[in-house]
């Protein structure tokens, strides 16, 4: 009877693997396929170049632009609208003086009632004393605030228009020089109104003398 082998005849030790240091070959080949095949060797500054923002190099360009040109210089900022602005700010004070009077208009409203009690002196009815005194003064003081009036009502007129004429501005005109420049226009035109009812007494008429009784 034939006797079967039952013992294997090659027995394989399946704890026992290869180390690199067994296999020098494969460990090479395991290192290479771990780096990137698609990467390549950056060139010299690229970088740097990476490394700075979009549009900005390590050298300067030269661009023809002074550093006097990339920023505004802030005397020129503040010498802007300065004439224009004093101008608006004048429109406003004649404006101002045109509704609550004058020296000049006192003077000159004096020397009217000066005048009359000169002419009246001699002897005079009662109509032309008022008339002579009072109606003169009355009358100039309303010419000498009219004046101013219209003075304030043509600056701010000017100042609200100037920009329309001769060469052109670098910017718009600041809102505040045409507020100031609007405001003395409004006074004017409101003075030129009340010293033209002043002169023709519309408001307030000139005293009537009475008839003496008799």
């Amino acid at each position: 009877m034939r006797h079967m082998n039952t013992t294997p005849s090659k027995t394989t030790d399946l704890s026992k693997t290869d180390t690199p240091a067994d296999d020098p070959e494969k460990s090479t080949a395991d290192a290479a396929v771990t780096e990137d095949p698609t990467a390549t060797a950056a060139p010299a500054g690229a970088t740097d170049e990476a490394a700075a923002p979009a549009g900005v190099t390590g050298e300067t360009e030269d661009d023809g632009l002074e550093p006097d040109d990339l920023e505004p210089d802030p005397f020129t900022e503040a010498r802007h609208g300065v004439g224009a602005g004093a101008t608006a700010v004048v429109s406003a004070g004649l404006g101002i003086v045109a509704l609550t009077g004058a020296w000049s208009g006192r003077v000159a409203a004096e020397r009217e009632t000066l005048m009359g009690q000169i002419q009246t002196a001699g002897g005079s009815s009662a109509a032309q004393q008022i008339s002579e005194i009072y109606g003169d003064a009355w009358h100039t003081t309303a010419l000498v605030n009219g004046l101013f009036a219209v003075l304030a009502l043509l600056v701010g007129v000017f100042v609200l228009v100037r920009p329309a004429f001769g060469t052109p501005a670098t910017r718009p005109q600041p809102a505040w020089i045409r507020a100031v420049a609007l405001a003395g226009v409004a006074l004017g035109t409101l003075g030129v109104l009340i010293s033209v009812g002043m002169y023709f007494d519309l408001f307030l008429s000139l005293p009537v003398a009475g008839t003496p009784a008799g």
